[in-house]
């Protein structure tokens, strides 16, 4: 599976300055002089785009395709389009978070054999910058759909304008693809395309709520070791990790210990309620060190805001395992908590284009299909529950359908799942009938057993993102699921 790494940090050095890529426009009367904007570490950072020649074709498969690679506004891509068949249609691949170094690499969708089995075109983009950078994610992969046409001819090959343009991608390409489709993107991007429908997988679609999550894990679990936050930010939490480690696990992360269990508890409430694979997740090694990974930062997500965005003052830890409903324990420690209160307009709309952290209210107007992992901690299943709330109250929520994967690792899907809800996404598009999914929000259907069955595929591929013996560890602790 894909490395991920902690988003949440401040950054400790900046350098250079990297630019978006820009699609021109006609000029209409007097040029009004621009409001620039703050500056911030983001912006003085120098990222180099690792360019390829080539990319390998896709192994077993009998589809012949023209493979091109290059660099676009300093983002290098790839693109692959079947080189009889093509049915006129375009996939936009958005990978996830990169970390912090220096090079820009581009990958491969999951579902790219089901692609181009199926006569599509795709194209990746590495993005521009790394970092937590969805705006630079929305635009340059934007930019990349622009220049489709015209990076064939410059390789030899006149292709039509597509017909229609998706859009698919995981964890900060699953926030990427959200916010591309969002009306705010169709108004202030500066790369705009209207897609025709989407599937964001494992993806950030509470934006900035994630990072609430992050947060109350540290409020939570210092107060727990005893080492409540008094102030923020704080500026000793990596010295701190130890103690509050041993504090909380007898061996971590797999075994908590007394006042460990009630962390377990708050955290299992904030990522999402009880459900099947959640404490699976919650031992996963993986998950743990990716959260701690994003943990002690100063809100600013690591230089890509100004000022902090963090918010725990809705939040509510159910430390008190006990019981189901709050107890005096629970009222207690919610009381002493401390309070990460954000600055004001800290992610403010922007003067020249899309918010730095672009947002995903819900304002949706076309076929979304999202795939979510019930174990997930890093980006945790909280996520789905947040987007059907706000699609939910803007009144688009008949055009989402939402779907749990019964397994623990951060986007650990199956090509199978992937590409069965990107089918059921263009069929729905074309006409067909709204696919089923799962309810996301009723606790007793998440608290069941079998949660999840009915769209978690388990057939194996050499594509999956999930070793097949590793997600049948994690199943064989639950009932096995009914045969549809």
């Amino acid at each position: 599976m894909k490395q991920h790494f902690g988003i949440f940090r401040p950054a400790l050095a900046a350098i250079g300055l990297a630019s978006l890529a820009a699609c021109g426009g006609g000029d209409s009367g007097p040029t009004a002089v621009a409001v620039p904007e703050e500056t911030r570490l983001q912006d003085a950072r120098v990222f180099t785009p690792v360019a390829e020649s080539t990319f390998a074709a896709l192994g077993g498969s009998t589809v012949d395709t023209d493979r091109w690679t290059g660099v676009l506004g300093g983002a290098a891509y790839r693109v692959e389009v079947p080189k009889t068949g093509w049915n006129g249609k375009l996939v936009m691949w958005a990978h996830g978070y990169r970390g912090t170094g220096p090079n820009l690499t581009v990958d491969t969708p999951i579902m790219r054999r089901y692609l181009l089995d199926n006569g599509y075109a795709w194209a990746a983009s590495s993005y521009s910058k790394n970092y937590y950078d969805v705006r630079v994610g929305v635009e340059d992969t934007n930019a990349l759909a622009l220049n489709f046409v015209q990076i064939a001819a410059a390789k030899g090959r006149t292709l039509a304008t597509p017909s229609k343009i998706f859009i698919t991608g995981i964890s900060m390409g699953g926030h990427i693809t959200a916010a591309a489709i969002e009306a705010e993107a169709q108004v202030n991007a500066i790369n705009k395309v209207k897609y025709a429908g989407a599937v964001p997988m494992c993806g950030v679609l509470g934006d900035t709520e994630l990072f609430n999550y992050f947060g109350g894990y540290q409020v939570a679990a210092q107060q727990l070791a005893g080492f409540p936050i008094t102030s923020f930010p704080t500026t000793d939490f990596d010295a701190l990790t130890p103690a509050i480690q041993s504090a909380l696990w007898s061996t971590f992360p797999t075994q908590t210990n007394a006042q460990g269990d009630k962390l377990k508890n708050a955290v299992m409430n904030l990522s999402g309620g009880d459900r099947p694979f959640y404490k699976e997740g919650w031992a996963n090694a993986g998950n743990q060190g990716n959260i701690f990974a994003s943990l002690g930062g100063d809100g600013t997500i690591r230089g890509i805001l100004k000022e902090n965005v963090l918010d725990t003052t809705q939040l509510f830890y159910k430390v008190d395992a006990t019981a189901t409903t709050n107890t005096a324990l629970d009222t207690s420690f919610n009381a002493s908590a401390f309070k990460i209160r954000p600055t004001a307009d800290a992610n403010r709309l922007r003067r020249d284009g899309l918010r730095w952290i672009p947002t995903s209210p819900g304002n949706i107007s076309i076929p979304v299909v999202s795939i979510h992992t019930l174990g997930d901690l890093f980006v945790p299943f909280k996520m789905e529950q947040v987007y059907f709330d706000r699609t939910k109250a803007k009144g688009t929520d008949r055009f989402l359908v939402q779907r749990a994967i019964r397994d623990v690792g951060h986007c650990a899907f199956t090509a199978a799942e992937a590409s069965t809800a990107f089918d059921d996404m263009v069929k729905w598009e074309a006409g067909g009938p709204k696919p089923a999914g799962d309810d996301v929000k009723t606790a007793a259907a998440l608290a069941s057993p079998i949660y999840g069955c009915t769209f978690t595929k388990n057939t194996p591929s050499a594509d999956d993102y999930t070793p097949p013996a590793v997600r049948a560890a994690f199943q064989a602790n639950y009932p096995a699921c009914p045969v549809n």
